[in-house]
């Protein structure tokens, strides 16, 4: 007997809430442009290996290892090496704004070849270079991987991932990278761009900062404030970004309510609006069954014995439930109030697409 079950239903996901943030910092939401972090990579060589590392397939580990051993005065042939204690590896770092050389720096090491596990390996002299092609730092050490494999004779374990790991304060600062230092303004970049927030960081910034009427901050857009560094402070810029930065000024952020279908997920906030509504909500479900029946013909028949499928359809729909929501409820009045008539997270989520369709939800959905 087979059986198909069609169900009328919708999938629901995350919801989620901006709500609006009183006294934040401008620190936390805001960054001075130009004093940001930058991005490093390079090529390297892990050895030390335990029979886990790439095979001789993976060509360029036993070039790489060639062209070491010649710049130690090696003459080696590439054919006569066997590179299963070394592996190839790409490493990653973040090199912060202004930092100074022998400024210690932590790496990511992750395998590019075809090794197995980098456990116990030795990550040699590496080149980090940023986008401009300029090395900026150079690593070397332990690395420490947060997976193992253990097994063996086709019998395998293995915990979490051991093709990359890190080496803590592996790297050293020998260059220190292009920032733009604070001479007669500043210029702060807000991290999610919002007219109301713009404002209320300029109003505050004058409140505390202008003299004689003389604004020194002006919004230039929804997400760039320019700050002009008051003469007071010209001779220590420094002082005057970190009493900037300290300020506490109330943002806004848009309402949304996220939904995730593949967790079934939801998170609400309790500042999403929803008009005065009415919202009837039922299941349909439709089962299909098929029956396979034998048809055996009658005695000195000339027929022949048949497999007849016998199919048979149900449907079940559950009785429409109501709920009546008053102006001014909010997302978790209506989740609550779904939640007590036995609605699922799949009908709380398909009720809320439906609401921002008929414009009773007064935020914005997004799908991720």
């Amino acid at each position: 007997m087979r059986r198909g079950l069609l169900s009328l239903g919708v999938c629901l996901l995350v919801v989620f809430a901006h709500p609006t943030m009183a006294g934040t910092r401008i620190k936390d939401f805001a960054s001075i442009e130009g004093i940001r972090d930058n991005q490093l990579i390079g090529y390297g060589v892990v050895v030390g290996l335990n029979q886990t590392g790439d095979r001789r397939q993976t060509v360029f580990s036993t070039q790489a290892l060639t062209n070491l051993l010649q710049k130690m005065g090696m003459q080696v042939n590439p054919a006569s090496i066997r590179v299963n204690n070394t592996a190839s590896v790409m490493v990653t770092a973040t090199l912060p704004a202004f930092a100074q050389p022998g400024t210690k720096l932590d790496l990511t090491v992750a395998a590019i070849g075809d090794a197995a596990n980098l456990q116990g390996g030795l990550l040699l002299l590496t080149n980090l270079r940023s986008a401009d092609g300029q090395p900026y730092a150079v690593g070397q050490g332990p690395v420490v991987t947060g997976g193992f494999v253990a097994g063996g004779g086709g019998t395998k374990q293995t915990t979490n991932h051991p093709t990359v790991g890190r080496v803590p304060n592996g790297a050293t600062v020998e260059k220190t990278p292009p920032s733009v230092e604070p001479t007669t303004e500043v210029k702060l970049q807000l991290h999610r761009g919002d007219f109301s927030s713009a404002n209320r960081v300029t109003e505050a910034i004058n409140k505390k900062f202008s003299s004689e009427g003389a604004p020194v901050a002006v919004p230039e857009n929804s997400a760039l404030v320019r700050v002009k560094i008051p003469a007071q402070y010209l001779a220590n810029p420094v002082s005057f970004i970190a009493q900037l930065e300290s300020l506490q000024v109330e943002t806004d952020a848009v309402s949304k309510v996220i939904i995730n279908e593949r967790t079934g997920t939801i998170i609400m906030g309790k500042q999403v609006k929803v008009s005065p509504v009415a919202i009837m909500h039922g299941n349909l479900s439709i089962q299909i069954e098929t029956t396979m029946e034998v048809s055996q013909p009658a005695p000195l028949s000339q027929g022949t014995t048949q497999v007849v499928p016998q199919i048979g359809v149900g449907v079940k729909e559950e009785k429409a439930r109501n709920l009546i929501l008053k102006d001014g409820a909010t997302v978790e009045e209506l989740v609550k109030s779904l939640s007590s008539i036995g609605s699922t997270a799949r009908d709380i989520i398909s009720i809320l697409q439906s609401l921002q369709a008929a414009g009773a939800l007064e935020a914005e959905i997004e799908v991720i």
